[in-house]
């Protein structure tokens, strides 16, 4: 990429969900604000509170006093950099990176699967998790498994298998993880940031109910977006019960906002 400087560089970041945010967060905080996140135009983000995407319904979105704002096209998007704020733009296929040339590509969909990221996209391409080979799909993977690799950047190779378990929060894994219980249309009993008790059921997906397996704070809770599909992520309960976490990035994705910080540093040297 040659010498340049960081508060040049052109990122467009693939997802404006939680950890998309954490990393877009991140490098607007380390003076990087040419940012375009890409969405599409439903996107399904759980900790709704700290995710970019959410101005795709509401317009605007706020991750820790950093602002975002919904945009038609990348000319919009350059206009809002000068504002000091985060445009996001909902373009599913990608379409607009044609028109951006941007010097920095990250997947950060977290799909465990690439979902068409190519080398050919930046300079720089970065995938996010599993299903990226570096040097082949992307130039650099980051590590999203808990554990200590957790932020790890490989050069060479591929991040670890996706194990279906989720990270520990409050000596929790799998319990605190709301899924869809069937196919079918979600409708909620309660709302986003609401105390809930072990065996209260928060929801239904075609009439099967949601329950909660623990007790504390429904920190994530997708928008109800009439079909879902088995297994789908819903939402997710914090043991802790603590109020703060519902609008702080978490540490996984500050250390994850880290490590691309870091490789753009690199790679930009």
């Amino acid at each position: 990429m040659g010498t340049r400087s960081l508060n040049n560089l052109v990122v467009a970041i693939k997802s404006g969900g939680e950890m998309g945010s954490a990393v877009a967060w991140t490098l607007f905080q380390a003076g990087l604000r040419r940012i375009l996140i890409l969405e599409t135009a439903r996107p399904l983000a759980v900790r709704r509170t700290i995710s970019f995407c959410e101005a795709v319904y509401d317009g605007t979105s706020v991750v820790e006093q950093v602002p975002g704002q919904l945009v038609a096209n990348v000319h919009e998007a350059t206009l809002l950099w000068e504002q000091g704020q985060i445009p996001i733009l909902v373009d599913p296929t990608w379409a607009s990176l044609g028109t951006l040339t941007p010097h920095v590509v990250v997947d950060a969909i977290i799909a465990k699967r690439n979902l068409g990221t190519s080398m050919t996209e930046a300079p720089l391409v970065i995938g996010m998790g599993p299903g990226f080979k570096a040097g082949q799909d992307v130039h650099v993977v980051v590590e999203t498994q808990r554990g200590q690799d957790l932020g790890q950047i490989i050069t060479t190779g591929e991040a670890r298998p996706n194990t279906g378990i989720p990270g520990d929060t409050g000596g929790f894994t799998k319990e605190r993880v709301l899924r869809a219980p069937v196919d079918g249309p979600l409708t909620w009993a309660c709302a986003l940031g609401d105390m809930v008790t072990k065996g209260q059921i928060l929801g239904h997906v075609a009439g099967a109910a949601i329950v909660a397996e623990i007790s504390g704070l429904l920190r994530g809770q997708i928008r109800p977006h009439g079909v879902v599909p088995r297994g789908l992520k819903l939402g997710d309960i914090d043991p802790r019960g603590d109020t703060r976490f519902l609008h702080i990035i978490s540490d996984k994705g500050r250390a994850l906002g880290n490590a691309v910080l870091k490789v753009i540093m690199e790679f930009s040297s």
